[in-house]
């Protein structure tokens, strides 16, 4: 089977559904592959801040730890990309083109979709229409 791209950024979305139903990061990939064949598969580092964000606003600290713990299996076992200069360009490109048409894109999405589109990966989300709003990024919806 031959990828439709070089690879996948994986949405926040995708991450917290498989934590929530208890699934493991090695099931997450295995998905992704069955799906998309073998695969670069990766995370924007505000995919890790999204995380961290809400594994801080949990209701226990047992729940927290977990999340915490799920989150440092996730960017040892999966490549995180850094929001470089390059990708800081092309996002402040991206918005201020959507802006000037009315188009208002969350911030978040901004960056792991000018991270994806930088790279030439895909993003795979479970939320689609969050992303639908960037151009020429192509989505893998999970």
């Amino acid at each position: 089977m031959e990828p439709a791209s070089v690879g996948i950024v994986l949405d926040s979305s995708v991450i917290i559904a498989a934590e929530r139903q208890g699934r493991s990061v090695r099931q997450i990939l295995e998905q992704i592959e069955a799906v998309q064949g073998e695969i670069e598969i990766g995370l924007s580092v505000v995919t890790i801040a999204e995380l961290v964000h809400g594994a801080y606003r949990t209701k226990t600290p047992a729940q927290r730890q977990r999340r915490l713990e799920f989150i440092e299996r996730l960017s040892s076992d999966v490549p995180t990309h850094p929001v470089t200069l390059d990708i800081a360009r092309l996002a402040g490109r991206i918005e201020g083109q959507q802006e000037a048409i009315g188009i208002r894109l969350a911030f978040e999405d901004l960056l792991n979709g000018a991270t994806a589109l930088y790279l030439g990966y895909e993003v795979a989300t479970l939320n689609a229409r969050d992303f639908q709003k960037i151009p020429g990024l192509s989505l893998v919806q999970l």
